[in-house]
């Protein structure tokens, strides 16, 4: 991305419990990526920008914009026909066009033909100082003509895939998977995920480790709404895909829907704060003072769990549930489950079955029911 997200951090987040895979390539048919290439001219594209076909403002890279001189410089080797570098989109559900790359670039032609910016090129004396209408008719013809190079990843590509091709082709810093999911899922979803992450409560359950730059806090956020909403039978063993799965769902929900679910969350974090305070969502021994780092593993299990049952519940079990679950904790298998191969879907499967079983023995049973859509 042509943006520099020089304020991310470098160092990763101690995070517990959540696979990490490289993109593997050898999964994908050879002939099978679904990806074409478009010319389109810089008039075209505006237009399409003002008709809200292109989606130009994902939230990671809204404050990062190219000074004058540079998007001067860019105009400039437009008039002086320099070939430009190809542009990469990324086709949504609804046949929008999310930038991959070139952001920046699409950015500056539209400022600049729409009149916004006025180009800064000392020792152009023709150029320097020139707004888009203070051009000749041959110099704006030449700009609004110039052809673009799209290469599209096509929405019907498989959502791992999409990523991996996401992340090849970004120019500039690395994204995170989650960034990616931001980009092509924006809408009633990806502002679900960012307005509880700020919430209080859940920067107070997970005690502010997540990195809301990297936007791993929106990460776990949408991890709960894929749990929540799909149904652990729905988890297939591609996380990818599954949360992907769940943004769709959820942007398609209304309001009332939504409420709902942004209910079920905070009750879980409060439940889940009640009884271990500082510890939630962490592997851990009774009285231990030391704070372990977050477990992704049992953040699912533990967040969707304890989403069902009243507060008031939760509060008057709450020495027994804590002696109960710091039981489970201990078991090797169910340890094994929540840090090794988190993936596998065998193990997603027994641990959320261990986890029920445990509130179920101390809390009672509960409308075993998702959100519905």
């Amino acid at each position: 991305m042509e943006a520099q997200l020089s304020e991310l951090p470098t160092k990763d987040e101690e995070i517990e419990g959540l696979d990490t895979e490289d993109a593997s390539w050898g999964d994908y048919p050879i002939d099978d990526l679904l990806i074409r290439n478009e010319n389109r001219t810089i008039h075209d594209v505006i237009r399409r920008i003002h008709q809200g076909n292109y989606v130009m403002d994902p939230d990671f890279q809204r404050d990062f914009i190219w000074p004058e001189d540079k998007q001067s410089k860019l105009i400039e080797s437009v008039i002086m026909r320099i070939p430009l570098p190809v542009f990469y989109m990324a086709e949504d559900d609804e046949g929008r066009m999310v930038v991959v790359d070139g952001l920046q670039r699409l950015s500056t032609f539209t400022q600049f033909v729409d009149g916004n910016l006025k180009l800064q090129l000392p020792g152009r004396d023709e150029l320097d100082g020139k707004k888009f209408s203070d051009l000749s008719p041959k110099l704006r013809n030449r700009i609004e003509d110039s052809n673009l190079i799209f290469y599209i990843i096509d929405s019907k590509a498989p959502e791992r895939a999409r990523l991996d091709i996401f992340e090849r082709v970004n120019g500039g810093v690395p994204l995170t998977r989650q960034q990616m999911r931001n980009c092509l899922f924006m809408g009633p979803a990806t502002r679900f995920l960012k307005d509880e992450a700020k919430t209080d409560i859940f920067l107070e359950a997970t005690g502010e480790s997540l990195n809301y730059k990297s936007m791993r806090d929106k990460e776990f956020v949408n991890r709960f709404c894929a749990f929540q909403l799909l149904g652990i039978d729905e988890y297939r063993g591609d996380m990818d895909e599954f949360l992907a799965e769940c943004l769709r769902q959820m942007n398609k929900m209304d309001e009332s829907k939504l409420k709902r679910l942004s209910a079920e969350f905070r009750r879980s974090l409060i439940n889940n704060f009640t009884l271990f305070g500082k510890h939630a969502f962490r592997k851990h021994e009774a009285g231990q003072d030391r704070r372990s780092v977050l477990n992704a593993s049992l953040w699912d299990v533990m967040s969707t769990g304890l989403s069902y049952y009243p507060e008031r519940l939760v509060e008057e079990h709450a020495e027994l549930l804590r002696q109960t679950l710091y039981k489970l904790l201990e078991d090797e298998e169910f340890n094994a489950a929540i840090t090794y191969g988190t993936s596998d879907t065998r193990r997603v499967k027994y641990r959320f079955e261990m986890v029920r079983k445990t509130l179920e023995g101390v809390l009672g049973a509960h409308a075993d029911r998702p959100t519905a859509f």
